[in-house]
């Protein structure tokens, strides 16, 4: 069995005027900003984050008019029990790096319908009020520390 990398990353899409994208998990039904493990031991983050975004929303997070930052930011946490199975046997917990990609207003979406359902775009801190994740919910309200056009 090919089993999941417990590396993955965490990427908040957002407007400039701190419009937050969230996209609901099929197999949930909760809302949360675009996630997903390594593909590869050696992927890197930057490139994870790349392919996920692609993969889950459509968006080419490499294009001119975006901007991909790594926060340096990383959340070590238990996996949840359903989904320990997806991983190693000895494999308990997983670490989540966070990254900001700003998009243009009207950015268009194009879902993964294996994986997500629905999409919306909410101002940042209700955004945060809507993730189903803790650490999600917190990665968002730190966006204006890393995008200062974004205001408290």
């Amino acid at each position: 069995m090919n089993y999941k990398i417990p590396e993955s990353v965490l990427v908040v899409i957002y407007t400039p005027r701190g419009d937050v994208l969230l996209i609901r998990r099929a197999d949930a039904g909760t809302w949360q900003s675009v996630t997903g493990s390594k593909d590869q031991a050696h992927e890197s983050w930057a490139a994870t984050a790349v392919r996920e975004v692609q993969e889950e929303t459509g968006i080419n997070a490499l294009h001119p008019d975006c901007h991909l930052q790594d926060w340096l930011l990383e959340n070590v946490y238990d996996i949840y029990p359903a989904w320990r199975w997806r991983y190693h046997p000895e494999v308990s917990r997983n670490t989540e790096r966070v990254f900001g990609l700003r998009v243009p207003d009207q950015t268009p979406i194009t879902l993964s319908p294996t994986e997500h359902t629905d999409w919306q775009w909410l101002p940042w801190q209700a955004a945060a009020d809507h993730c189903f994740s803790a650490s999600n919910a917190e990665a968002i309200l730190m966006l204006p520390r890393f995008d200062l056009q974004i205001g408290p």
